[in-house]
Formats: structure tokens, sequence, C-alpha cells
């Protein structure tokens, strides 16, 4: 495997030395965190649609989750899973969609895109594992393309991770457990100057239940320096993270049934990846009684080297189908808001807010046919360079206590600049899109508000395929595709807490999608899919009957189709999810214990356009206990797939061939949810 080059090691040896420095005061008046000790943050008056919502830390904190991109499990209706190793980006699934490794899920953390555009593998790419638990302050998260803010890839749902500037207390967590899992992570925050400095280190070691182990190795740094609150005060960030792994690719269903290798095994056991994430960000924000301003920039390079098999020997009798998807890039962006808060006319109160927000893309990516992670040749390899810039206007107004509105329009351009080593392939390409958004909230009435949600989004395609006019495998022609595809939405909702102690959102959507266009990273060229509908109904509800007691249940079901009606294939979405559920207890402070149980449902889905082959359903349980052994010290167990089920994570369906095999098999490729497994943590706090 090509080694990436290391973390520069000055950030890390400066972390045992500032952690001597002094500790965080638990009274201190500008702590960012805030625990909420009683129900959830009510919504009423706040969210401008059911689908929108904010989960504390502390409630993330209680949750139990296998790797860090299931912290967006806590968005009603997303399902997050793996397809591979664990050091490569996980596959979400929401409100009808197969998000693939992230498009059509706009994902943020500390206000810098998570999202990057015309990967190697796959538009949208979004590696979370860089993601420190004990920093997450708080997710915000929303739904359907409602929001002039909001741009690339929210058409499904946007997911926002805020991480504190300091804490009220340092925190140091070993774990340990099966299949190789070992963790350590210390977190502090200290006075310095008229500010604070937070900082966070992690080692993380894990091998999974496969027989060749994962060997996931993941290094992971952040230091920030802040000063002020957070609404009025200003922070940079620097991060370092950088993570190498086996890869366990999806394996056909026919060799598992006929004996040939176990659940657990692989087909290439070369397959694997690395992966190195440096950022520095800053944050600055004023404000008043009359406005308010917020100014953010960030500076990021990413690196991956990625290994895949997934057809095995049916392009490559002799060498094997492996190939290599190295992707690094610069990405470089800022965003800046300013409000104006209006308190005189015949509205009660009006903001009005402008926004500009602008991102630049350095990219060098390639597609590769590799044997043992040895390059045989080159299928093709591009310099990216992808610019975008968009103004946004948008106005929330409370006409009457019992009526208020929020509106905008929002205008993106994006220049696509391809230098590839096929001159048929190279070029420059514009796109612009403006989408209007228009919500109208009616209420509270008896602690009750109504939604109704109108408004256009997008989403980027891959570069290369704005300028492509050759396929890169077999040198046909291809036409190339747009930069820009258009969504629109229409959603009614509800919001009610009504009943004692109890939240509820229920929202019936829409969501319609010009052409499912996207890059198909494994062939190294562009697909123009077929447009598309989808329209589902939401059910969430968080219930306290306790102080120490609190139950979520969630229900989602979403009817997606293509709306080309020509098309003699079939008209289902493959991959696209019907259901999804889940229904959790969490207990917190009774006495020294606490603990959670989480049951999750995870609906079929159609593998075929004629939805000829399915999935089947599963459903996982996980849990966790924890004991408090003193004012500092805690222990928990946490235990994933309690039940121990043999089901799968993720299914395909596809050809593939395998070595013994005279001809190619149509068939299910699965990888299979982890066994069952237990993890114990020590967490002190000084």
């Amino acid at each position: 495997m090509p080694q990436l080059r290391p973390i520069p090691r000055i950030l890390f040896l400066l972390f045992p030395i500032m952690l001597c420095h002094g500790q965080a005061r638990a009274d201190d008046p500008v702590i960012q965190r805030v625990l909420v000790e009683g129900a959830r943050a009510s919504g009423l008056g706040v969210a401008d649609g059911a689908g929108q919502g904010s989960v504390s830390g502390r409630e993330l904190e209680l949750r139990t989750v296998y790797r860090p991109g299931e912290i967006l499990e806590a968005t009603p209706g997303l399902v997050v899973s793996q397809h591979s190793g664990e050091g490569k980006a996980n596959q979400f699934y929401l409100r009808g969609f197969n998000l693939d490794h992230g498009t059509d899920l706009a994902t943020f953390i500390d206000g810098m895109p998570v999202n990057q555009r015309s990967h190697a593998h796959g538009q949208g790419w979004t590696d979370l594992n860089f993601l420190i638990p004990e920093l997450v302050g708080r997710l915000d998260y929303g739904k359907g393309p409602y929001s002039a803010r909001q741009g690339d890839f929210a058409s499904a749902g946007s997911a926002s991770i805020t991480y504190v500037n300091r804490l009220p207390a340092n925190v140091a967590t070993l774990s340990g457990g099966q299949n190789g899992y070992a963790r350590a992570a210390i977190v502090t925050s200290t006075d310095v100057g008229d500010g604070s400095v937070l900082m966070a280190i992690e080692g993380l070691h894990n091998d999974g239940p496969f027989t060749r182990g994962d060997n996931y190795r993941k290094r992971n740094g952040v230091l920030r320096y802040s000063e002020g609150y957070a609404n009025n005060g200003w922070s940079v960030t620097a991060m370092a993270y950088r993570a190498d792994w086996n890869a366990t690719d999806q394996i056909p269903r026919r060799a598992v049934e006929d004996g040939s290798i176990g659940r657990f095994d692989g087909i290439d056991g070369t397959d694997g990846g690395a992966a190195e994430r440096l950022s520095l960000s800053g944050a600055w924000r004023r404000t008043g009684a009359d406005s308010s301003s917020k100014l953010s920039a960030y500076l990021i390079r990413n690196r991956l080297a990625l290994f895949s098999n997934f057809s095995y020997f049916l392009n490559d009798p002799v060498n094997g189908d492996q190939f290599a998807q190295p992707d690094r890039r610069v990405t470089s962006g800022l965003t800046a808001a300013h409000t104006w808060h209006l308190h005189e006319g015949p509205w009660q109160t009006s903001d009005w807010t402008v926004g500009v927000v602008a991102q630049n893309d350095n990219i060098i990516n390639a597609l590769q046919a590799t044997r043992a992670q040895q390059v045989l040749s080159t299928v093709r390899a591009d310099h990216i360079v992808e610019s975008s810039a968009a103004l946004y206007v948008e106005n929330a107004t409370r006409w009457t206590d019992m009526f208020r509105t929020v509106a905008g329009v929002r205008a993106d351009r994006y220049r696509f600049s391809v230098g590839s080593t096929l001159a048929a392939n190279s070029g420059t390409a514009t796109a612009g899109i403006a989408n209007p958004s228009l919500n109208l909230i009616f209420g509270p009435w008896k602690s009750t508000e109504l939604y109704l949600n109108m408004g256009n989004g997008f989403h980027s395609n891959d570069a290369r395929g704005t300028v492509t006019t050759v396929d890169p495998a077999t040198g046909d022609a291809l036409a190339p595709v747009p930069g820009l595809v258009r969504s629109k939405g229409l959603e009614l909702g509800l919001r009610t807490e009504a009943l004692p102690n109890m939240q509820t959102a229920l929202s019936v959507y829409r969501l319609d999608f010009a052409s499912e266009l996207r890059y198909v990273g494994d062939a190294g060229s562009t697909e123009a899919g077929r447009p598309s509908r989808r329209y589902g109904i939401e059910f969430s509800n968080y219930y306290k009957p306790f102080k120490w007691l609190s139950i979520d249940l969630d229900a989602a079901y979403a009817h997606t189709r293509s709306r080309d009606q020509l098309a003699l294939a079939g008209n289902y979405l493959e991959g696209a999810v019907e259901g999804v559920g889940q229904l959790a207890l969490t207990v917190d402070k009774l006495g020294p214990w606490s603990g959670a149980l989480r049951l999750r449902y995870f609906g079929p889905r159609p593998l075929t356009e004629d939805n000829s082959v399915r999935s089947a359903s599963s459903s996982t349980l996980n849990g966790r206990i924890g004991y408090k052994v003193n004012a500092r010290t805690r222990v928990e167990l946490e235990g994933f797939n309690l039940a121990n089920r043999t089901t799968s994570a993720i299914d395909y369906y596809y050809t593939s061939q395998l070595a013994g095999e005279t001809t190619p098999r149509d068939d299910v490729h699965f990888h299979p949810i982890e066994s069952r497994s237990f993890r114990v943590s020590v967490i002190h706090n000084w």
C-alpha cells in the first residue's frame, strides 16, 4: 500500500506539554457546552419544520455507537452503515435515498464541509472517522431543500456537528474490547491569556470480526484557541487525522452458501486503504441588539489511497479486478453572514440575513488497475479545479403571535476545470442555479405548531462528467452531463408537546430530482440517471416520564420511483431504503447508574430496477451500562448486536466472477453486520 506522508509530529508533541499547564474550572462563565439535565430542548418557536432538530452533547454521549459516523443516527430516520474496512467513509440512508458515501446529505463539522466533491470513489465522499466524540457539543439536523443557507448535497438532509470551545472538566478515556478493539483519548481545556486552549488526542485500533482483521489504526488530534462566548467571540482550530486499514469488502452470497468462504471472509486479501486529513479553520462572531455577524474560513488537506475489488476476476481473469482510487486535494473556503434584527413595523420582529459562501477544491485523483496494490495500468488520471460561490438572502418574520414565515433565495455558480490523461476528456465547464424556499409556521396553539415547507435544492455532479466525451475504459463516445441537478421539495409537518413530558414530530413530504446523475468511481465514467420522485412519512417521538428515563420512538417510510415511464427495466431505484425505525430507552443519573438500550430496524431495499431482487430487512440491538465509581470516575460496558443476528449491513446485486468459475454470475453481494461484541471503558474527569 502506498504510504501517505505522516502528520506533522509537532502537533502531537505539543499535547502532553500543554496538558500540564492547568485545567478548566466547572464554574467558568465562558463554558460553551450546555448540559441539558431535564427534557430535550423544545423545538417550538425555534424550528422551521418538523424535520429540524438539535441533539445536545450529553444526549449524544449516552448513545451506543460502534463507529464515529453513527452519531448522525441521532437524526430520526437516518441509517449509517459500512461495506468495507473501518477507515472507509460510511454508507448513509435517509428519506428513500441510498446516499452512497454522502451524496445529498450535507455534513459539516465546526462549519467545515465534510463532503468531498469530484472524489475518486464517489461524489460527496463523507469520511467522519476524524470525529472525536468527547468534543461534540451539539448536532443540528434538517431535512429537505427548505433553507437558503444550505446548498450543495443538502436535498435529502443536512447534519452539522459543533465542537465545544472548552469543557467543564478534563476527560481521559481508556477502552478495550473484543476483536482487537483498543482506544485511548485525552481531552483538556485550560485558560491562556484572555482565552482558552482546548486540546484532544486520540488513538484507536480495531480488527473487527473478520478473518483477516481490519487492523484499523487511527491517530487523531485537535488543538483550539478561543476567546469570548459562542455568539461573541472567535476561535482558531487545527485538526490532524491519519489512519490505515485492511478491507474485507462485500462478498458474493453464493460463495457463502456453498461453503467456499465464511461470512467474515474476503475474496481479495490485499484490499485496504489509508487516509489523512489536516485542517486549519477560524470562526468569528459578533451579536448585538440590532444585528449579528459571523465569519468562518478553512483550509483542508485530504489524502486517500483506496484499493478495492468488487468483481474479483470478471474483467481480468489473470490479475484480478482490483483497482486503486488515489485522491489528494486541498480545499479552501469561507462563509460570511450578516443579520439585521428589525423591531418596528406591522410585524412583531423581522430578521434579514445576507450571506456568501465560497469554496475551491484543487484535486488530483485517478483510477488504476492494480494487483496486490501494485499498479498495472492507469484508466484515467485527472487534475481538477472546482470552484463555487453562492449568495443567499433570507427573511424570518413573526407576523403575529400565531404566524411566522422564513423565506429565502440562493444563487450558486460553479466552474469545473479538468485536465485529463485523455485530451478528449479535458476542458472547462460552468453551471449556475437559483433556488427559492418558503416556510410557513402556524402556532403554537396548545403547544402545537404546523409547518408548510417548500423549496428547491441541488447537488453537484463530478467535474469529470461535465467535460467527458470518451469512456476511458471502453473508448465509447459519451455525452457530457450537467454540472448541477435541481431538486424540488414540498412538506407538511406538525410538532406538538401537548402531552406532558412528550415531544412529537410528524411530517409528510415529496421530493423530486431532475436526474439521479452520479459519477461511477468504480468504472471511471459518469452515468446520467433518470428523474426520480420520493414521497414519504416520518414520525418521531421523545418521551421523558421520569427525570432519569427517556424513550425515543422513530419510524419512517419512503416510496421511491423513477419518473421515466418509458424505461423497460423498471422504475425502482436500487438500494432506495423503504422503511427505518428505532426504539431507544435511556437511563441517566439513576443513582450511580446510567444506561441505554436501542433497537434499530433497517427496512428492505430493491436491488434491481424491476424489484425482482430485494434485500432483507434487519433489526439490531445495542446497549450500554454505566456505573459512577465516584465523583470523577465511571465505568461503562457497551454491547453491540446483542442478539448476535447474522444479517447484512448492506447488500448489492451485480455481476462478478470468482477464481475457478467459468462464467460470470449475477448475485447478491453483502457485507455482514459485525457479530456480538463488548467493549469496556473507564472515563476519568479532573
